[in-house]
């Protein structure tokens, strides 16, 4: 907290500052909550702003699609062998502080590019990898840690109020970095105006890990000792596999995983279409692009009660049917107040999906196998969102990159979604069963 006064006493409005006394869980959960926020403005600020810099460096919209994806897969492969080293370093804690750092370290070379000017596929590629591997490694052991100390009866309440203040710090950060980046814009020093984003990015990731550092781990050594059993990679993804297949996990991560594909043909192709083929200012994207964020932080409480009431196999079912046309909405017209009202429902439905997955990887496995089974996940959904791109991509090129193709590519997202429906609906009905016998 830094320096304190010697005073014993303080008014009322400063004492409610204070973060609760150490050793508690009140404390580690306040804490946590502060970690979302800093990590928040590193996405709000950093991460979403990826494809846009992509285009600023003038390296096209197939290349941003792939600089949006590619470093997914490359991370969930790195992310695999994290267990390794979690053993190595002594627990979950230490490693995702060490994962952290990293990140935060791989904003540097594209502060140093953009103040260039300019950088090649590869190196962006490069820097882009390295964010996300260190970032997906981190996730992998921090739902581990957060299980061991997160009470199960307080969770929905608290991931959705965390979930909600984090939307609102993304919301926050992203506007602050559209204005800038408008403002650099018309004096066509936009490039530097990603400098100084990436650079409030790292410093937001560095203070994200100094409340990690402050927060506890609560697994007892024995437990995650024995969920970093020391295992070869081949035998990890085996492992991980293995838990994959036994009972509704395997339903669940198969789903997921197809659903991602159809998501991913025209997710990383949003904001080319936006900024290159429908020429909107870093305003209007701001306008459009921050609607869903501002929805999220909005409907976060509302849904999370939802949840609490109907658990997060049926939230995920009524969200992901939700989601199935919504790339179709892009189609009847260019303008920015229809693709706001689609952002705003887009927000809804994507807050309650992501609340419902996050709770399910709590749920679907124990403490020992939690580690290798969401290893697998992410593998998982990383291959899909590549591939679901690279098909977005190939269909895109293939059509000549108008606005008919991305109308195209929009359309093919959709019907790819609603293939998935039957494995939706299956899990649901697996569930169902389950609990009656």
């Amino acid at each position: 907290m830094g320096c304190e006064p010697a005073t014993t006493t303080a008014p009322a409005h400063l004492s409610r500052l204070r973060l609760p006394p150490r050793g508690t869980l009140h404390r580690d959960l306040v804490v946590s909550t502060i970690d979302a926020a800093a990590y928040s403005v590193m996405v709000g600020c950093g991460e979403t702003y990826f494809p846009a810099f992509s285009l600023a460096l003038g390296l096209g919209p197939i290349v941003t699609g792939m600089v949006a994806t590619v470093p997914l897969l490359v991370g969930a492969i790195v992310q695999l062998a994290s267990p390794l080293v979690i053993r190595r370093v002594g627990g979950h804690r230490r490693w995702v502080i060490l994962c952290t750092v990293i990140q935060a370290a791989s904003f540097v070379p594209m502060v140093v590019w953009a103040i260039r000017g300019e950088a090649a596929p590869w190196q962006l590629l490069l820097a882009t990898s390295l964010y996300w591997a260190s970032g997906m490694a981190a996730a992998t052991a921090w739902y581990t840690w957060m299980a061991g100390l997160v009470p199960g009866r307080i969770r929905a309440g608290y991931f959705a109020q965390r979930n909600r203040i984090g939307q609102a710090f993304v919301l926050v950060a992203f506007v602050t970095a559209a204005f800038l980046l408008q403002a650099e814009d018309t004096q066509d020093t936009a490039l530097v105006g990603f400098a100084i984003l990436f650079t409030v990015a790292a410093v937001a990731r560095l203070v994200s890990t100094v409340c990690l550092v402050a927060c506890r781990e609560r697994l007892p050594h024995k437990t995650w000792m024995a969920t970093m059993a020391p295992l070869g990679l081949a035998a990890r993804i085996r492992a991980g596999w293995r838990g994959v297949q036994a009972g509704h996990a395997g339903r669940v991560v198969a789903f997921l995983c197809c659903f991602m594909f159809g998501i991913q043909m025209a997710g990383p192709y949003f904001t080319p279409y936006m900024l290159e083929e429908l020429g909107f200012s870093y305003t209007q994207y701001l306008v459009v692009v921050g609607a869903g964020f501002f929805v999220k932080a909005v409907l976060l409480p509302t849904i999370g009660r939802i949840g609490s009431r109907l658990g997060p196999w049926r939230l995920l079912r009524y969200a992901g049917l939700a989601i199935v046309p919504l790339s179709l909405l892009w189609l009847p017209s260019e303008a920015v107040g229809w693709l706001v009202g689609v952002q705003l429902l887009a927000g809804a439905c994507w807050a309650a999906y992501e609340l419902s997955v996050g709770l399910l990887l709590f749920e679907v496995a124990g403490d020992r196998d939690r580690g290798n089974l969401i290893g697998v996940y992410t593998l998982g959904i990383a291959v899909a969102t590549v591939s679901g791109a690279a098909c977005g991509g190939i269909l895109l090129r293939w059509l000549g990159e108008d606005r008919t193709a991305y109308a195209a590519v929009f359309a093919a997202s959709s019907i790819m979604r609603a293939l998935t429906i039957p494995l939706l609906l299956r899990i649901g009905t697996t569930r169902r069963s389950q609990a009656t016998r």
